[in-house]
């Protein structure tokens, strides 16, 4: 992903976000009216993407990991609910290789997990 390309064009920003957004575990299927106006703040201001998809690894991350035996947490449903997490890395930055160690250790914990194929989260179909 072209990431400084995508962040000059706002409509490819918000695409990139959402996209990036129902991805995650507990997340909708789809983004709603109010993601897309949220992922459009964000480009406003000026947030990267790579902060962003940071915040969000972040985020989900958090809640993977938590303690075994705690109440299970309710399905996120907003963009929104990540807006913390930005405004925390925003104000203290991470290390440049702060995302790809996200992206690997969400890796690790949905492989720890392994989903049965037939519950997994999934827009397309893997037989085309």
């Amino acid at each position: 992903m072209n990431m400084p390309a995508l962040e000059s064009d706002p409509a490819s920003y918000v695409a990139a976000v959402l996209l990036l957004y129902v991805e995650l575990p507990d997340t909708p299927l789809r983004a709603s009216v109010q993601d897309q106006w949220q992922a459009q703040r964000l480009h406003d201001r000026g947030v990267s993407l790579r902060l962003v998809e940071s915040a969000l690894l972040l985020g989900s991350l958090r809640r993977l990991m938590r303690t075994a035996g705690v109440p299970l947490l309710s399905p996120i449903r907003s963009l929104a609910y990540f807006l913390p997490v930005i405004e925390e890395l925003i104000e203290h930055p991470a290390p440049d290789n702060y995302l790809e160690h996200l992206r690997l250790k969400i890796r690790r914990i949905a492989d720890e997990k392994s989903v049965p194929a037939d519950v997994q989260k999934k827009t397309f179909s893997d037989d085309r």
